[in-house]
């Protein structure tokens, strides 16, 4: 392991205000400012390629800045710290974290040419599509086929809420060349949004990051060839595995940055509103629940920078990567629920800054896997299901 990354990390877990995390929100607060609207917005995707954002873990040789997991992690969670529209730092992130990494582990030179240098500038984005209507935790049940051919395969299935579909180029796209084989079967494609046979959906309504377009992706008679297929056969399955892990961790550095956004909203807020001549903060109902704030936001953080240290190392990172997705995402729906009570009635109108934030912050309870499935994960892990062998009768 290399002792400047390893300082690094230390560092990051120590210093709230660190310098890559500082200028990630200074950028973000004077580029990345949401418009008013709902829409994607290209030009703020373009600012954020020029400042390195979708670049920032993508090795050099194909246009990237080849960071480590920990300053991806600094990075994103100065973004979300500095810019309010969670939708488009989410957009930014599922990119960077799911896709990016399942192209930069698995692909050869050729499909990473192709395609990691225009993703890096921005001029192309690309799409991860796993989940389906009736498959989303359970991978081993994906119904999307890939029937082999003479010149390799025809993808035909449905993939639903697929992340960016709406405006993506290029979509990692996982089917099952086999159903009796379950995660075996599954194999990886990499496939152009504009090849015939891929009719993507219109974009879906959502509770919340609407910033960030969900669509369905339907493939009919989709050709590809084996120049397209990720990774070796059958690798399908483990090369989403190893996607997700990094994703669950990294992906909700960003939602640890909104929660110190919150956190500091909310004592603004206190500071600021009086009741009985005194400022609301001087009561101890308001007053702990921002002290609780801060213990969830301290914890997620040492969570998220555990498990970019261990990504780093090449160590195992199940276990890490669940519990920094469990704590960030279910701590940052308490706090936004908590500045919303700090805010009284007018934190339940859309006027004010929480009532999005408790919207937003909801998603982060699916996506990345359920927190019951995080859960499931940390339980296997600790082999909680395990019975103990009986000890022989004496």
């Amino acid at each position: 392991m290399d002792r400047d990354n390893s300082a690094l990390a230390l560092e990051a877990m120590l210093d709230l205000d660190h310098p890559i995390k500082t200028d990630a929100a200074d950028f973000a607060r004077s580029r990345l400012t949401n418009p008013g609207t709902d829409a994607f917005d290209a030009d703020r995707w373009a600012a954020a390629a020029e400042y390195g954002i979708q670049g920032l873990m993508i090795p050099t040789e194909y246009g990237g800045a080849g960071k480590s997991a920990v300053e991806g992690a600094l990075t994103f969670e100065g973004l979300g710290a500095g810019c309010a529209d969670n939708g488009f730092i989410f957009a930014l992130a599922a990119q960077s974290f799911a896709m990016q990494r399942a192209l930069i582990t698995a692909g050869n030179d050729e499909q990473r040419s192709r395609w990691l240098t225009r993703l890096a500038a921005g001029t192309a984005i690309g799409s991860f599509a796993m989940s389906e209507p009736d498959a989303g935790s359970d991978t081993g049940a994906i119904a999307t086929t890939a029937t082999a051919t003479d010149d390799g395969f025809v993808l035909d299935g449905t993939k639903a809420w697929v992340t960016l579909a709406p405006v993506a180029d290029v979509i990692v796209v996982f089917a099952t060349t086999d159903p009796s084989k379950g995660h075996w079967g599954i194999n990886a494609f990499i496939v152009e949004t504009e090849r015939s046979g891929v009719e993507i959906g219109p974009v879906q309504t959502k509770m919340g990051i609407n910033t960030c377009p969900f669509s369905e992706v339907t493939f009919a008679d989709c050709a590809v060839t084996t120049d397209d297929l990720l990774g070796n056969p059958g690798a399908g399955g483990a090369i989403f595995t190893s996607a997700v892990e990094a994703e669950r961790a990294f992906l909700y550095a960003a939602q640890m940055g909104s929660m110190e956004r919150v956190m500091n909203l909310t004592i603004e807020r206190a500071r600021s509103r009086r009741a009985y001549g005194q400022p609301i903060g001087g009561f101890q109902a308001i007053s702990h629940k921002i002290a609780d704030m801060k213990l969830r936001h301290e914890s997620a953080r040492l969570l998220i920078y555990k498990a970019a240290e261990l990504y780093d190392r090449g160590d195992g990172m199940t276990m890490a990567g669940a519990l920094a997705k469990l704590q960030t995402s279910e701590m940052a729906v308490q706090s936004a629920l908590d500045a919303m009570r700090v805010f009284g009635a007018e934190g339940y109108t859309t006027d004010a800054p929480v009532e999005a934030e408790l919207r937003d912050a909801i998603a982060g309870l699916t996506y990345s896997g359920t927190s019951e499935i995080a859960r499931n994960l940390i339980a296997r892990m600790m082999r909680v299901d395990r019975p103990r062998p009986k000890r022989p009768a004496s």
